[in-house]
C-alpha cells in the first residue's frame, strides 16, 4: 500500500505543478496570442462554448486530483488502521518543512513550508499583474472610449488588479471545505487552514477594492459614471460588480478581528452573504472566467450541502458534565462506525438558542477508547454558551441538538515521538484530553512503544483544575489502563498564592443524564464507514453530470443563437446556466448517495440505538473531582494515580524554556501547544531558536 500511496502522490504532484503552470503562463503573451488560438479550435467545441479552453485547463485537473485523493484517503485511513502508517524519510523532511520559522503579528506562526508557498504566491500575483500590464500598455492598450492614453493606461490597472484579485478565489474555499480531500494531501485541516481563508479574503477584497475604485475614478474623469450601474446583456454587467463589491465590504469589514471578537453575531451572520456575493460575481465575470475558480466552489458546495444532509439529523445527548470552572462536557452516543483523529472538532447546533448558529468545540473522546460516544468541552464565555449552560443547569431531561463532524486529521502519528510535552493555558487543555485517551487506549497493545507525557497547565484559578477530570470518560477506567503511562501533570495556578477549596457542594463536578428521544440518533459518519470512497462517488458523478448538461444546454441551447461568437446570447444568462447546473447536480448526487447509505445505515442505527439505551442507564449518583478533596465513588486508584503525578505550583507562570531544553536529553520531542496567542508564540519562538534540534513544534489553534 505504502508503494501505491508514493505513486499516487507523485500523480497529484505532477497534476497540481501543471495546474499552476496553467496559472503561470494565462498572463503572458505567449499564451494570449499564441497558445489561445490554437487550444481553442480544439477545446471551445458546439458543446462547451468559449469556456471550453478554461475547463479542460484549469477545471478537470483539480477535480480530478479531488476524486482521486478520496482513494488515496481511503487507503491511508486502512494503512493508519491496521498500524501500518508510512514513516518514511520523506515523511521527516515534510516534518522539518513544518517547524517554525518565524513568529510574527499579523500572520502569528509561520512554518517553512508556509512562508515558502507565500512566497511563491505573492510572487505568481506579481508576475501576473507584470504581464497583465505589458500586453495591455505595450501590446494591445483598450480604449473605446476614446480617453487620453494615461486614462486608459490607468483604467487598464483597475481591471488587471482585478484579474489578479481573481486568482485569489482560485484557492479561497479551499481552506474553508470541512471535508476536504485535498487539505490533507499537504497535512492540512480545514480549521488549520481558516488563516489561509482569512489571508486570501483580505488580499482578494484589497484588489477587488482597488479595481472597483480605479474604475470610478476613470469613470468620472471620463463624464460616464452612469456606466457604474450599466447591465449590458451582451458584454460585463457592471452593476453586478457594484453590487457584488458592496456585500464584499460588508463581509470584509465585519470579518476584521474586532468584530468577530466583540460582535460575533454580527459577523456570523453577515458571513453567510457569500452566496449572493458568489452569483453577482459570477455574473459580473461571465462563464468562462468562472470555470477558472470553479473547483473550489463546486467542492465547498459539495461539502456544504452533504453537511446540511448531516445537521438535519437529531443527536442523541447522552449527559453532560458541569465543572466548577464554569465548563461542561456534552457525551454523544455514536457509532462504532466512525472513526476521527485526536484533537478533532465537532460543529455543535441548539435550536432553542439559536436557528442558525452552529459552533465548533474541542472532541475530548478517544474513538478507539470511546467506541459509543463522542464528548466535547464547552466552556461559558459568550451569550450562546451561557444560554447552553443555563438549560443544562436547569430541571430538562432532555435537550434538542444538531452535529456536524467530528472534523479533524486524517492522521495523526504522535507515537513516534519518545516523549511529548503538551503546553495548554485555561481551555486549551481539552485537544490535549483525547491525545491522553487515545494513549491511554494504545497502552492495551504491549508491542507499543509509548512516548513518556509531560502535561504543562496554566489556569488562572484553582478550581480550573477540574479540567483534569476530564482525562477519564464518563464510563471510567480500569486500573491497567492507566498504570501503563508514564505521565507527569505540571500545573500552574497563576492568579492565586494557595488552595481555595469550595465548600458549596454544587461546585464540585456534576453528571446529569438525558433521557432518550425517539428522533435521536446515534452521531454517524454521513456517507458510511467507507466515506471517503462514497464522497468520491459524490464528486465523481455530480461534476459529470454538470459537464453532460453544460454539454447539452450549450449545443442544443445556446450554440443555435450564439455560434461560439460570444456576442450575442446574453451574457450574464451564461453564467447563471453555470451555476444552476452544477447546483443541481450537486443536490442529485449528493443526495442520491446519502439517501442510499441512509438506507443501508438504519438498521445499525438502530441496533445501536438499543445497545446504548440499556448501556446509558442514568446512574444514582455523580462522581466529585479529586482535586476539591472530594469522596469518589467510582474506582478510586486510577484517579490517585493522576492526582499523585500532578504537581501544582501557585502564583507563577510556567517557565517554558526551562521546561523545553530540560526534555532536550530525549532524542525526539514533540511539542504540542494550545491556548493563548502569547503561549504559542513563546513555544513557537523556542522550538524555532535551532537551540534545540530535537524539539518538533505543531501548535493547535482553533480560534477564528
Amino acid at each position: 500500500m505504502g508503494t501505491t500511496r508514493s505513486i499516487m502522490k507523485m500523480i497529484f504532484a505532477v497534476m497540481f505543478i501543471g495546474w499552476i503552470f496553467v496559472w503561470i503562463m494565462i498572463p503572458t503573451k505567449v499564451f494570449k496570442y499564441n497558445w489561445t488560438p490554437k487550444l481553442a479550435k480544439h477545446l471551445n467545441t458546439t458543446y462547451f462554448g468559449p469556456q471550453g479552453l478554461t475547463i479542460v485547463l484549469l477545471t478537470v485537473p483539480m477535480m480530478l486530483i479531488a476524486a482521486l485523493s478520496c482513494v488515496y484517503l481511503h487507503i491511508q485511513k486502512k494503512s493508519t488502521d491496521n498500524g501500518t502508517a508510512n514513516r518514511s524519510k520523506i515523511c521527516e523532511v515534510v516534518g522539518k518543512m513544518r517547524r517554525p520559522m518565524m513568529v510574527m503579528n499579523p500572520l502569528g506562526i509561520v512554518t517553512a513550508t508556509e512562508f515558502t508557498f507565500s512566497i511563491l504566491f505573492v510572487a505568481l500575483l506579481v508576475w501576473s499583474l507584470g504581464n497583465y500590464l505589458y500586453i495591455s500598455y505595450n501590446v494591445h492598450l483598450h480604449n473605446d472610449d476614446n480617453a487620453k492614453i494615461w486614462q486608459a493606461k490607468f483604467r487598464s490597472f483597475g481591471l488587471r488588479t482585478g484579474y489578479v484579485g481573481h486568482i485569489c478565489w482560485a484557492f479561497l474555499f479551499f481552506p474553508v471545505t470541512r471535508a476536504s480531500t485535498i487539505l490533507p494531501l499537504v497535512g492540512l485541516t480545514s480549521e488549520s487552514s481558516i488563516k489561509y481563508h482569512i489571508w486570501l479574503g483580505h488580499l482578494s477584497n484589497f484588489l477587488f477594492l482597488v479595481h472597483t475604485v480605479v474604475f470610478f475614478i476613470y469613470w468620472g474623469m471620463i463624464d460616464k459614471l452612469i456606466d457604474a450601474v450599466q447591465w449590458n446583456p451582451t458584454y460585463v454587467p457592471n452593476l453586478a460588480g457594484t453590487i457584488a463589491m458592496l456585500i464584499g465590504i460588508a463581509m470584509w469589514v465585519t470579518s476584521l478581528g474586532w468584530f468577530r471578537r466583540k460582535k460575533f453575531e454580527l459577523f456570523f451572520y453577515t458571513h453567510h452573504l457569500y452566496g449572493l456575493y458568489i452569483i453577482f460575481y459570477v455574473i459580473h465575470v461571465g462563464d468562462s472566467w468562472f470555470c477558472m475558480i470553479l473547483p473550489n466552489i463546486f467542492l465547498f458546495f459539495v461539502d456544504r450541502y452533504l453537511r446540511f444532509l448531516q445537521s438535519t439529523k437529531r443527536s442523541r445527548l447522552v449527559c453532560a458534565r458541569l465543572l466548577p470552572s464554569d465548563s461542561l462536557e456534552l457525551t454523544f452516543s455514536k457509532s462504532p462506525g466512525l472513526h476521527y483523529n485526536p484533537t478533532s472538532i465537532l460543529f455543535v447546533h441548539v435550536p432553542s438558542i439559536s436557528k442558525l448558529q452552529w459552533h465548533p468545540f474541542t472532541v475530548t473522546s478517544s474513538s478507539n477508547l470511546e467506541k459509543d460516544t463522542v464528548s466535547v468541552v464547552i466552556r461559558r464565555q459568550g451569550s450562546w454558551t451561557q444560554k447552553l449552560f443555563n438549560q443544562i443547569s436547569s430541571s430538562i431531561d432532555s435537550l434538542e441538538v444538531s452535529t456536524e463532524g467530528p472534523y479533524g486529521p486524517t492522521s495523526f502519528d504522535f507515537l513516534k515521538h519518545d516523549s511529548l510535552i503538551l503546553v495548554s493555558g485555561g481551555s486549551g487543555i481539552t485537544p490535549f484530553i483525547s491525545v491522553i485517551r487515545e494513549i491511554i487506549f494504545q497502552s492495551q497493545n504491549r508491542n507499543t512503544k509509548l512516548p513518556n507525557i509531560l502535561l504543562v497547565c496554566s489556569f488562572k484559578h484553582y478550581q480550573d483544575l477540574a479540567l483534569l477530570d476530564l482525562i477519564f470518560p464518563v464510563s471510567g477506567i480500569s486500573i491497567s489502563d492507566i498504570s501503563k503511562l508514564n505521565l507527569r501533570i505540571e500545573v500552574y495556578v497563576t492568579r492565586e498564592e494557595k488552595q481555595t477549596i469550595p465548600a458549596e457542594e454544587h461546585r464540585l463536578l456534576q453528571t446529569k443524564w438525558f433521557k432518550p428521544n425517539s428522533l435521536d440518533s446515534p452521531i454517524s459518519p454521513i456517507l458510511g464507514p467507507n466515506n471517503f470512497l462514497w464522497l468520491g462517488a459524490v464528486i465523481v458523478s455530480s461534476f459529470a453530470m454538470f459537464l453532460f448538461f453544460t454539454a447539452i444546454v450549450t449545443r442544443y441551447y445556446i450554440y443555435p443563437v450564439d455560434h461560439n461568437s460570444g456576442k450575442i446570447y446574453n451574457f450574464s444568462y451564461r453564467a447563471l446556466w453555470d451555476m444552476f447546473l452544477g447546483c443541481v447536480c450537486i443536490f442529485i448526487a449528493s443526495s442520491a448517495v446519502f439517501l442510499w447509505r441512509k438506507k443501508q445505515n438504519r438498521t445499525e442505527d438502530q441496533a445501536v440505538k438499543q445497545i446504548q439505551s440499556v448501556e446509558f442507564q442514568t446512574p444514582t449518583s455523580s462522581p466529585a473531582s479529586w482535586f476539591y478533596r472530594a469522596e469518589r465513588e467510582l474506582e478510586s486508584v486510577p484517579y490517585q494515580s493522576i492526582v499523585q503525578s500532578t504537581n501544582i505550583h501557585f502564583g507563577s507562570k510556567p517557565n517554558l524554556k526551562k521546561i523545553l531544553f530540560e526534555a532536550e536529553s530525549s532524542e525526539d520531542v514533540g511539542v504540542m501547544v494550545c491556548g493563548p496567542r502569547k503561549m504559542r508564540h513563546e513555544v513557537a519562538r523556542i522550538c524555532a531558536s535551532g537551540l534545540s534540534k530535537s524539539l518538533h513544534f505543531e501548535a493547535i489553534s482553533f480560534n477564528w
